[in-house]
């Protein structure tokens, strides 16, 4: 009991403190019993009214050699008791205690979070990507080596890691075993390539998302084993010039994606191999009356991609549905492509 209290206790002063006090304390008690032929419980009682000064009472009356070790007890324990508590006040105010606990719960968290998206980065990028992933309740993990960027992510609410994404033991540390993704938005496309060689090392099945700044590091990235490389920039430029072209298309893309609408989603469906949807077709499975919902396309297990599928195409064990309905439909739907 005595172990795992001192454990909770912040490392340094505080620790040898109450170890000192605990020593006193038991010293204390043992020496009434040998002197004076005490129970524990008299001699424990006596040991504490005697190195907290309250003094009540003494609980029998003590011989002489007694007396000279409560005398002993006084000036030695006195001391050890005013300074263990005095740090462990200084340590409750200054907030020592409660980070303690919150690093503790954080641990616990790491160790037990499961399929979820490793963050590595919390820049620019990183930090609209996890906020995305909390507005959808999509559990994440997020490695970053800036301190005011961990303190940034720490302040909303996000379990962080301050360290180096690229490191083993760090990936280990934020579940890579148990991860569903990674997506590697670090501060330059050379951190970004290690941080992604590094998680492909330790998960060949991971499936990687690696952020470039230009062509020459999505090539790297791709060989480095980004399943995914994505360029803001390029992105972003060829939203500006469908804007342009055919504002309407981006209007009906950010109703059915963006973050403000409440109802409509387009998200993506994976048929389970014991599905009531597989080896049937679309016609068959009655998805739009049954649901409400709309098959913008179908994925295929060799990732080839059918867009807006006849009504006979056939829904196929392992095929990914991308899917327009509502959030209570689509949840009914996934419900019935996984049983």
């Amino acid at each position: 009991m005595g172990a795992r209290l001192l454990e909770w206790l912040p490392t340094g002063g505080l620790r040898l403190a109450v170890a000192l006090l605990t020593t006193v304390v038991a010293g204390g008690t043992v020496g009434y019993v040998l002197i004076e032929g005490w129970p524990a419980w008299d001699a424990f009682y006596m040991t504490v009214t005697t190195i907290t000064t309250v003094g009540y009472r003494e609980v029998h009356e003590l011989s002489r050699a007694g007396q000279v070790f409560t005398v002993i007890l006084l000036i030695g324990g006195v001391g050890t008791a005013l300074y263990t508590f005095t740090l462990l006040a200084t340590t409750v105010v200054e907030g020592g205690l409660p980070k303690q606990l919150r690093q503790r719960r954080r641990a616990r968290m790491l160790e037990s979070i499961k399929d979820h998206f490793i963050v590595c980065g919390f820049g620019r990028i990183g930090s609209i990507i996890a906020r995305e992933f909390s507005r959808r309740n999509v559990p994440f993990v997020i490695i970053e080596r800036e301190a005011p960027r961990v303190q940034a992510a720490l302040e909303h609410g996000f379990l962080t890691l301050e360290a180096d994404a690229s490191a083993e033991d760090v990936l280990k540390k934020a579940g890579i075993e148990r991860a569903r993704g990674l997506i590697a938005a670090v501060g330059t496309d050379a951190e970004t390539v290690y941080a992604v060689l590094s998680a492909r090392v330790m998960r060949p099945d991971l499936f990687i998302i690696g952020r470039a700044e230009n062509e020459d590091s999505v090539r790297k990235l791709k060989q480095a084993g980004a399943n995914r490389v994505i360029s803001p920039y390029q992105i972003g430029a060829q939203h500006i010039a469908q804007s342009a072209i055919s504002p309407a298309v981006v209007d009906f893309v950010q109703l059915a994606t963006g973050s403000e609408n409440l109802e409509l989603a387009m998200e993506e469906v994976t048929v389970g191999d014991r599905s009531s949807l597989a080896n049937r077709s679309i016609l068959d499975a009655n998805l739009r009356q049954r649901f409400g919902v709309i098959i913008v396309a179908i994925q295929r297990q060799d990732r080839r991609m059918d867009f807006n599928p006849e009504p006979d195409a056939a829904i196929l064990p392992g095929d990914t549905l991308v899917v327009l309905g509502r959030s209570d439909s689509l949840k009914r739907l996934e419900a019935e492509a996984g049983s």
